[in-house]
Formats: C-alpha cells, sequence, structure tokens
C-alpha cells in the first residue's frame, strides 16, 4: 500500500495532552428568511454564500449532511452480533484507504462513491484504517501531535459513512510497515532517546512506547466529530475497536508478550468506551501448544509468530475474534482445489473455536485472492468468495458463532496505486456484484429484513426476491 503524492495543504497541529479535555469546534445550521422586494438579491447572496463555503471547506458542511439513519449500537450475546434484540450478520468489505481520500477535495468523492456502493449492494459494514503515522498526510504526526486536517478526514468518513447506513470496524495501528506502523512507534521512541530496544517488537513491551499507544487510543476515542458533533465513542456507526491489524511479535515465540499487550490494551479501551465491540486483529493462527497447530494451521511456520488465537482471544475484554484467509499467501504450493478444501477447514475449525471454546463470535475480517497467482482467474477468486459466503450463510441459518466476513478489497475506478493485486471495482463485473448483493439478501431474509439498516431496506425491496 503506497501514501498519496500531490500536493499537501499547510497542516492544522494539534497536540494531544491526556490530562486536559480538547475542545472541538461545532458546525451548526443558521435559517435564513427571505422576504420583501430583495428577494432576488437575497437569494443570489445566499447562494454565493453557499459555494463560498463548500469551497472552503471542501464539500463538508451541515447542507451536506443530515442526521442520517436512527442507528443503535451492535452489540454481542453469546456466539452472535446483536443489533435492536436480533442477530447481526456481516457480509462487508475492506476499503483502508477511506480516511487517506478524504483529506484532500479531489480525491474525497471517491470516498462517497465507494460507500454508496458499498449501501447499494447491502452490505452492512466497513472496516477501514483509522490510524496514519507518520506518514504522508499522517494523522499522528509524533507522539501525541495530530494533523487536524487528518483528524476531519476521518470525521468526514464517519459522517459519510452513516449517511449510507454502513457501519466501520475502525483499525488502531498496523504491525506492518505501511502508513507508520508499529515500527514508526519504536522509532518516535528511539528518537527521542527513550527507546529500550530497536526491534519492532518493543512496540509491544516497552513501557513507553505503551503510553504513546494509549494517549493515540484515547485521542480517537474522544474525539469530537466536527460534522455531527458526537464523540467517537458514543457513535453507533462506529461498528467495532481493532486493536492492530494482524499483530505478530517473533521475538517471543511463547506468546506472553502479546498476551500482556493484549490484556493492557483492551482494558484500557473499555475503560474509556463501553459502548463499542473491541476485536484484536489476529489472522488466526494457532500457537505451537495447540493441537490444531499441526492439523489446521497452514504450515509450520504460523505457530512460530508469537500469537496464538485460542489464548488470545480469550482475553475477557475482547467482544469477537478476528481471522483471515489468504491461501494463496499461506499454501502457495497447492493447486487452487486445494487452496478451496484449506479455506474449507480453516472457517469451519474457528467457527468451531467460537461455539464450543470462546463462546464468542468470530469474523472473518480479511479474506482475498491475488491476481498475481499462478493460473489465476476471476472465476476461480469469484469461487473462492462464493466458499467464504457459503460457509457464513449455513453457520448463520443454525445460529453458529461465523458471524460474517469482510472481502478485500473494493475500490472505485482509478485507485490502480491501491489495488495491492487483490483490489476489485465490484460493479466492474457483474458477476462479482451479484455474488455479494445475494449474499445480503440471504443473510438479511434469516432473521427478517429488519436487522438492516433503513437505508439499506430500499436495497432489500429493490434487490431481494424470493429466490435469492
Amino acid at each position: 500500500m503506497k501514501g498519496q503524492k500531490g500536493t499537501m495543504k499547510s497542516p492544522q497541529f494539534v497536540e494531544f495532552r491526556p490530562q486536559s479535555s480538547a475542545t472541538h469546534m461545532h458546525t451548526h445550521r443558521e435559517k435564513t428568511m427571505v422576504s420583501g422586494n430583495g428577494v432576488f438579491y437575497q437569494i443570489l447572496g445566499l447562494g454565493m454564500i453557499v459555494v463560498f463555503i463548500y469551497m472552503s471547506f471542501g464539500g463538508i458542511t451541515l447542507f451536506s449532511f443530515d442526521e442520517g439513519p436512527t442507528l443503535s449500537f451492535v452489540g454481542r450475546n453469546g456466539t452472535q452480533f446483536m443489533l435492536d434484540g436480533k442477530a447481526f450478520y456481516v457480509n462487508g468489505w475492506n476499503s483502508y484507504w477511506l480516511m487517506a481520500q478524504s483529506v484532500d477535495e479531489y480525491s474525497r468523492p471517491r470516498v462517497r462513491e465507494m460507500l454508496k456502493n458499498g449501501a447499494s449492494m447491502g452490505l452492512t459494514v466497513c472496516r477501514t484504517w483509522a490510524f496514519n503515522d507518520g506518514d504522508y498526510n499522517a494523522l499522528q504526526i509524533s507522539p501525541g501531535r495530530f494533523n487536524e486536517q487528518t483528524f476531519k478526514a476521518l470525521d468526514y468518513v464517519i459522517a459519510e459513512a452513516r449517511q449510507h447506513g454502513i457501519r466501520l470496524l475502525l483499525s488502531l495501528v498496523n504491525d506492518l510497515h505501511a502508513y507508520g506502523g508499529k515500527n514508526q512507534y519504536v522509532k518516535w521512541a528511539w528518537q527521542e532517546g527513550i527507546g529500550i530496544s530497536s526491534s519492532n517488537d518493543s512496540f509491544f513491551f516497552d513501557p513507553s512506547i505503551r503510553t504513546y499507544f494509549k494517549n493515540y487510543i484515547k485521542a480517537v476515542l474522544t474525539r469530537k466529530n466536527t460534522i455531527n458533533g458526537i464523540e467517537y465513542r458514543n457513535d453507533p456507526t462506529i461498528f467495532g475497536w481493532e486493536l492492530i491489524n494482524e499483530p505478530r511479535c517473533v521475538s517471543d515465540l511463547s506468546g506472553d508478550t502479546l498476551q500482556e499487550w493484549i490484556e493492557e490494551m483492551s482494558a484500557f479501551v473499555k475503560l474509556i468506551d463501553k459502548n463499542h465491540l473491541l476485536t484484536i486483529g489476529l489472522e488466526g493462527f494457532y500457537g505451537p501448544n495447540d493441537p490444531k497447530d499441526l492439523t489446521v494451521n497452514p504450515e509450520y511456520w504460523a505457530s512460530k509468530l508469537g500469537s496464538d488465537f485460542i489464548r488470545n482471544s480469550k482475553t475477557a475484554n475482547i467482544d469477537f475474534t478476528s481471522v483471515h484467509i489468504y491461501p494463496d499467501q499461506w499454501c502457495p504450493d497447492q493447486e487452487f482445489k486445494d487452496q478451496l478444501k484449506f479455506v474449507y477447514k480453516w472457517m469451519l475449525s474457528h467457527i468451531e473455536d467460537g461455539d464450543t471454546v470462546l463462546k464468542k463470535p468470530v469474523l472473518f475480517s480479511e479474506y482475498g485472492l491475488s491476481e498475481t497467482m499462478n493460473n489465476f482467474t476471476l472465476f476461480n477468486r469469484e469461487k473462492m468468495h462464493k466458499t467464504v459466503s457459503d460457509i457464513i450463510y449455513k453457520s448463520a441459518k443454525k445460529n453458529r458463532s461465523g458471524a460474517g466476513a469482510l472481502v478485500w478489497q473494493f475500490l472505485v475506478g482509478g485507485m490502480k496505486e491501491f489495488s495491492d493485486s487483490y483490489g476489485m471495482v465490484p460493479y466492474e463485473s457483474s458477476s462479482t456484484d451479484s455474488l455479494f448483493i445475494k449474499q445480503s439478501c440471504r443473510l438479511a431474509r434469516i432473521k427478517g429484513w429488519t436487522h438492516m439498516m433503513k437505508v439499506s431496506n430500499i436495497f432489500v425491496s429493490k434487490n431481494c426476491g424470493k429466490e435469492n
């Protein structure tokens, strides 16, 4: 994943101070009354004012946003997500780039188009990054210092998602280098002369870096949206928080370091925000002491990454588990038919864990098939996607823990630089589009239409016949 090119506006820097509460500007509507003989000029003047506001703020004004659908928080009852008293099954996608593309006026329409397209397919949840640490258009420029322009971009993403009836799973940091990641935190501590190790894994065990990250968590969760005036922790548009994308701590194969970090950070999140669900962001690999290491993990290396699906997911403050599915990366030497067998076994194993061991929902938060794999075809990619969708559907019908899946990843036209060989523009393939629409209809029908958002009810009436 690449950073964005282009001319960067002069950023507004905001320093976050954990001990004091920051104040934020709250936009408001002004009523304008027109009367008398000067109607034409007053209307003309009003039009000029609207144009000025649009040009000044790139279209991000309350003229563009009404209150949107009335939303409730997604909760959890045992192994199922719950919404308004009914089971909630997730058919969604990843677009990690939403905040990055909302910073500049020229790229912001891509975000609206993507969310609109997702809603048109009946999708309910989008996973995206709520971090950019020290990279181009960074949200966090240095520990506790934020670019207000980028924070407003995240405000826009959340407000716009609400307009389209889409909920967001927001990830808080990357284990990988893209958009800064844990490596950037280690660099900051090293540059300030307080880091105890130059290892990337010191992100998990260095007390100073843990403090950096806690301050970041607090800044994001308590952020007051400049568009709708709602603190993030109080906004039901947010489906939940993800601590870190694909955590690995290879310097401690016992898994103790990562486990202690998960326990500390999850407790800290819940101290600030009791409204939202919380997950870790795991890939789903079983640890070295788990019998499934030898029977389910893709290869021997999978248990040697310092993570442990069962142990990590048992953490009390973790509400649901996260699992990724990349047979092309993990089993590169296998034939496609064998990779599909792995997908089936991998998913059923984790659903079994959710049902019998963890007693929590299982969200397959990334799955995909790269166009760079040998003998790639769109047919094979869609067959893999259908395999995932069918397993989720069957799990939902039986009230099991397989609570949904998020494909990696959807784009809109003109975004080749973001595609990473997995990217898809869904409407460019009618078969891809229809596959996801069919899944949305099937999941909606299981417990009745009412588990869909009001915006999605329009989708249901247009797309979901009896035979979908």
